[in-house]
């Protein structure tokens, strides 16, 4: 229940409505100033000094720089990649859809923003009427029957002097939610182009486990033949040509298999790149790709403002605070203002002389009485959404600083399983070498050459993993700092490729 306190004033050159008009606007200017709720503050975090790393490696290099100040343009040297990622920052759906809430947002804002001002709108009509001369009401003598009566007016809705700054604080909630979908669209960009780069590395991955399992495939039947001419000879039994078909047939299979990966792969990119399903080509070979031997993380405190996803939790929180604001003032006075200017009259000749001018204006004030509990509703309900809110803000930093850290240690310790991977590749390469020679030389059975073939392809196909999580260990540590949402030279990335298109 709300009571209503109205005021009224009509006609010209009434000196006691112009009072009430000029009270009503010092009360206005004396009131507007008023904000109730809290004004937003960012929440202390807990903000460790250094990202934990696994070891205190030459690489990791401490500093203010980060290695997510890099453009994504700058970290990725392939020039197909970058074409690629240029691609997908253009034709991607879930870029598209991003854009289209941006703009939901943007026109969310403008419609809350118009609460600031007065809505007028100007009309006018016109009514010909007759009246009958036998009727209960007939008209005067000396008068016509037919008469014409026109109006034309200017009318104000009703319009809200913001008091207590609830349109203010409604204000402030939808332009933090409008930053936090232009952040969050940063961060469907960033994501985008982790993925594109991820995958494209995993493609060439493929390429190299594809490329292992054919040269595999060749030696493993020449020595089938080989085999096969011994055995006829009689220098070799029958069970070392079932043997030496094995390893044939295993690596068959493995060919098949990682071509299922390798197309399923393309197809995945394709998707990314908002193409339909189809072979794409490649740019430098996994083996060709750099892999950088710096990459500074930054100062932790600096991941506040370079992460999106951060940045759309504080948002989120700014609007909430502001929520608090907005439920608050609900229990406060509400002053409405009405109004219309405009002409009438009977006769069109006179619709615009002075006489025929006509004006209204009425100030009301309504004030929350009984409402059953609804505005103490509202306001337990913006605070509890506003310590949610918090906790996200919270979580979502520590998640952050987690990712960092997981990112180092990732990129740590891939570069030191890859350095042991080259040399267990060596080592066992080496091995089946010897394992083939001691057969040659009749020294031991195929067995011994049946398992070291089988270890060196295991660790060749090993090899290939490694060096292709090496580089997306960068990739995504670029990520983890907040690294690779910006489009400014995506351009300008797409057309350094052109060369390189068929």
């Amino acid at each position: 229940m709300n009571a209503e306190i109205r005021g009224q004033g009509s006609g010209a050159g009434s000196h006691e409505n112009s009072r009430v008009l000029v009270a009503t606007f010092l009360a206005m200017v004396l009131l507007a100033g008023c904000a109730v709720g809290p004004d937003y503050q960012r929440p202390e975090v807990d903000t460790p000094q250094q990202y934990r790393t696994a070891i205190p490696a030459p690489g990791m290099v401490s500093g203010t720089n980060s290695f997510a100040d890099l453009g994504w343009w700058e970290v990725f040297v392939d020039p197909q990649l970058r074409a690629y990622v240029a691609e997908a920052l253009t034709n991607n759906w879930d870029i598209k859809i991003a854009a289209a809430r941006v703009l939901q947002a943007e026109a969310s804002a403008r419609v809350v923003r118009s609460q600031f001002f007065p809505s007028v709108s100007v009309g006018g009509d016109f009514t010909l009427a007759r009246t009958s001369e036998v009727g209960p009401a007939p008209p005067p003598a000396g008068t016509e029957a037919q008469a014409s009566y026109g109006g034309v007016a200017g009318a104000m809705s009703t319009y809200e002097v913001d008091l207590w700054g609830r349109i203010r604080r409604a204000n402030q909630a939808a332009r933090a939610r409008l930053l936090a979908t232009e952040a969050a669209q940063q961060t469907v960009r960033q994501t985008l182009v982790a993925a594109v780069a991820a995958t494209y590395l995993n493609l060439l991955q493929l390429d190299y486990e594809l490329e292992v399992s054919y040269r595999t495939l060749a030696v493993r039947t020449n020595s089938l033949a080989l085999t096969s001419a011994r055995e006829e000879g009689g220098v070799a039994s029958l069970q070392d040509v079932v043997q030496a078909r094995v390893l044939v047939a295993s690596a068959e299979a493995t060919i098949v298999d990682v071509k299922r990966l390798q197309e399923q792969t393309e197809n995945q990119l394709c998707l990314l790149l908002g193409r339909n399903p189809a072979s794409l080509q490649r740019g430098l070979p996994l083996r060709e790709q750099p892999v950088r031997s710096e990459v500074p993380a930054g100062l932790p405190s600096a991941l506040l403002e370079r992460r999106p996803d951060i940045r759309v939790a504080e948002e989120q929180l700014v609007a909430a605070n502001a929520n608090v604001g907005e439920a608050k003032a609900a229990f406060f006075p509400q002053l409405t203002l009405t109004g219309a200017f405009g002409y009438q009259s009977v006769s069109l000749s006179d619709l615009f002389t002075s006489p025929a001018r006509i004006w209204q204006f009425g100030p009301t004030l309504t004030v929350p009485v009984f409402t059953g509990g609804r505005l103490t509703g509202q306001y337990r309900f913006a605070k509890a959404r506003f310590e949610e809110a918090a906790a996200q803000y919270q979580q979502t930093v520590q998640s952050a600083f987690r990712d960092v850290s997981d990112a180092l240690i990732q990129y740590q310790r891939t570069r030191e399983f890859t350095a042991r991977q080259e040399e267990s590749t060596r080592a066992r390469r080496e091995a089946a070498d010897l394992a083939n020679i001691r057969y040659d030389g009749g020294v031991t059975s195929y067995l011994e050459v049946l398992y070291s073939e089988q270890e060196l392809f295991t660790a060749e196909l090993q090899l290939a993993q490694a060096l292709g999580n090496e580089l997306l260990s960068v990739v995504q540590l670029y990520r983890a700092l907040g690294g690779g949402w910006e489009m400014a030279v995506a351009n300008q990335a797409s057309t350094s490729t052109t060369t390189n298109q068929p």
